[in-house]
């Protein structure tokens, strides 16, 4: 199968700006920011597709159960639902694919990284009106069901297994080295979601050179979350310096050593070198 590739300039364009209008939203709708990321990885994802998706995290839903009995009794049917009837969980192949970050090709393949496996679980979950939402462990992530007093946990990525006792200290021992600190267990907003969402796509680019395009239309989203790390301009400006970019490339670096020159002189410099040999390679 053709892996994913980017839109039309002009597509792009126009799926960044939806972006930025929904995170900056008073309620951003997490299954609509996804869908966005989607369709700026995957130029073959149109608007008839995004709202196929949609439709289908509506049918599964429709197929859960009311279940008044409590976070477990949500988390037994979300299990015996999405894990085992359809399918739904993860390997570690999943990790070296980038439709593993896609909403569209996780609902599609069943399969996926632990964090959109999580996003299936919680807009089902959410749509059958469910007491769900992310949490986002260091190194895996993981859905919450109910308030922090009954709390339970599960890992879509075990096919909604249900995590007992030591297990969440087991899964942050193994990603940190470090004890499960209580403040790791709450939940995680949609903007933080997208975000780490966004980090999974970065990296998967980075450990693939020939895959520029993918990391660009990554940081470029990720800029548009409030509130975003100052550094991802320095990443943007190192892409397109990669991609032959050398002018935007040289003036975002200019740009970023403005900004933290008045925290770290030295780097600063060190940065308005990189833009001189940017600039360099134009001759």
């Amino acid at each position: 199968m053709r892996p994913p590739y980017p839109p039309p300039p002009e597509r792009s364009a126009e799926l960044r700006r939806r972006f930025a209008e929904e995170a900056r939203s008073e309620r951003p709708d997490l299954s609509t920011l996804c869908l966005l990321v989607g369709a700026a990885a995957d130029g073959a994802l149109d608007e008839a597709g995004m709202d196929a998706a949609q439709v289908e995290l509506d049918r599964l839903a429709g197929q859960l159960p009311f279940r008044p009995g409590g976070s477990l009794s949500w988390a037994t049917a979300l299990h015996h639902l999405l894990g085992v009837q359809h399918g739904f969980r993860g390997s570690p192949a999943d990790y070296q694919r980038l439709e593993s970050s896609l909403l569209h090709q996780v609902l599609r393949r069943r399969r996926g990284l632990p964090i959109l496996l999580s996003v299936v679980w919680m807009e089902v979950a959410r749509r059958a009106g469910a007491p769900v939402y992310g949490v986002a462990l260091p190194g895996h992530f993981v859905v919450g069901i109910g308030p922090a007093e009954e709390q339970v946990l599960v890992d879509p990525f075990d096919g909604g297994r249900v995590l007992g006792g030591g297990d969440a200290e087991l899964l942050v021992a193994g990603a940190t080295g470090a004890p499960l600190d209580p403040s790791m267990l709450v939940p995680a907003t949609p903007l933080e979601v997208v975000s780490r969402i966004l980090n999974n796509v970065r990296a998967w680019a980075a450990a693939r050179p020939e895959r520029s395009d993918v990391g660009l239309w990554a940081v470029e989203l990720a800029l548009l979350v409030p509130s975003h790390p100052a550094r991802l301009r320095y990443e943007r400006a190192q892409l397109l310096v990669q991609r032959g970019d050398f002018v935007d490339g040289a003036v975002e670096l200019e740009e970023y050593a403005e900004l933290i020159r008045v925290v770290d002189e030295g780097a600063a410099e060190r940065v308005r070198g990189q833009a001189r040999a940017a600039r360099a390679l134009l001759n």
